[in-house]
């Protein structure tokens, strides 16, 4: 099914939730609305799924103005973060109880349901468990049970809101990999909301990045990763090191440092560069040396990388880097020394949202 939001408002009070929003949603992918607390992410989730209204604007589905269809005739599964399974119903139950609740006309023989709630079981690696009730099952296992029953009723969408937000970090990096992977066998068209970035870029097609009610990009992972369209996209996405200072004929003074800006600058005047913590060059420090004079504050080097915390020389600001570990050892840095670091690539934008 393809889904299309169009004009899309929603007020509550004087807070705007939604503020004219206008998505397409690619039949048979899995898209992730991603933003901080308050964007307007699970207000629109709701709302395509006909659980809220909108004050204005559309909900197509299929071509069709579906704004005004009731959500049992949305054809949409919905999952919540916290799994709402019934305590006194087995997982087999659990499993079948939309089939169940069917119009007669339309409701499946028992030994139907129970080939269904079978095979939807075995689809979530979970058909061992199907006499257990919900509280003898871990928070990963009653997330999946939730799954399979959204699936029962052979929704032509689902939705799913921060599926994964109530479970520990090592759980939700497994449960990303498995939906992705069953994502993959059913191709069902699919939006989750998340604030986890690393979950959204991990497990989506497609990332819609929401900030205020507002859209601020749309891209695949990579695209809105590496080519952020906003300052705000730029810090939601990862971490992030911010030089202000002032751009002029294509150079951006900060502090007691410059560097050319990238590309022909479209205006000039008060800016931001935003760079990346493994895109900075660092070198020990001699007089002369161009690039941000830094101090060695804090080094933490386990694993395959080093994170370094640096304090620069004409600011007192902190700026992070990340460096191999392999590369950090055969620099051998001491704590406290000086040093000097450049940046290989950086994006700038110019005040009042000019960018360069």
């Amino acid at each position: 099914m393809t889904i299309e939001v169009k004009n899309i408002n929603k007020r509550f009070g004087d807070f705007v939730a939604l503020n004219n929003v206008s998505l397409q949603f690619p039949q048979g992918e899995l898209t992730a609305l991603l933003g901080p607390s308050g964007c307007g992410k699970t207000t629109l989730l709701r709302i395509i799924a006909g659980l809220e209204h909108p004050d204005s604007g559309q909900v197509i589905l299929d071509s069709n103005d579906a704004s005004n269809r009731h959500v049992r005739e949305r054809q949409v599964g919905f999952v919540f973060q916290h799994y709402a399974l019934f305590k006194h119903m087995t997982v087999f139950e659990n499993v079948a109880f939309g089939l169940r609740v069917k119009p007669r006309a339309e409701r499946p023989s028992e030994e139907q349901i129970r080939r269904k709630v079978k095979d939807l079981l075995e689809l979530v690696q979970l058909d061992w468990l199907a006499d257990r009730y919900p509280p003898q099952l871990s928070g990963g296992q009653r997330q999946r049970i939730a799954l399979a029953r959204a699936l029962a009723v052979e929704p032509r969408v689902l939705l799913l809101d921060e599926p994964f937000g109530a479970l520990d970090a090592k759980v939700r990096k497994e449960l990303r990999r498995w939906l992705r992977r069953l994502h993959d066998d059913l191709h069902v068209t699919s939006i989750f909301v998340t604030h986890d970035q690393e979950e959204a870029l991990e497990v989506a097609d497609q990332v819609v990045l929401m900030n205020k009610g507002n859209v601020e990009q749309i891209g695949a992972p990579d695209e809105v990763y590496n080519h952020p369209a906003s300052p705000f996209v730029y810090g939601f996405l990862g971490n992030v090191n911010m030089f202000h200072g002032r751009v002029q004929d294509g150079v951006l003074a900060s502090g007691a440092a410059s560097f050319e800006v990238p590309g022909q600058p479209s205006a000039d005047g008060k800016g931001t560069a935003y760079v990346r913590p493994h895109d900075l060059d660092i070198e020990r420090y001699t007089p002369g040396a161009e690039g941000i004079v830094v101090k060695l504050r804090r080094a933490h080097a386990i694993g395959p990388l080093a994170q370094l915390d640096l304090e620069r020389d004409d600011t007192s600001e902190l700026i992070e880097a990340v460096m191999s570990n392999e590369r950090f050892s055969s620099l051998q840095l001491k704590e406290g020394e000086t040093l000097v670091v450049r940046p290989k690539r950086l994006r700038v934008f110019v005040d009042q949202g000019a960018s360069i």
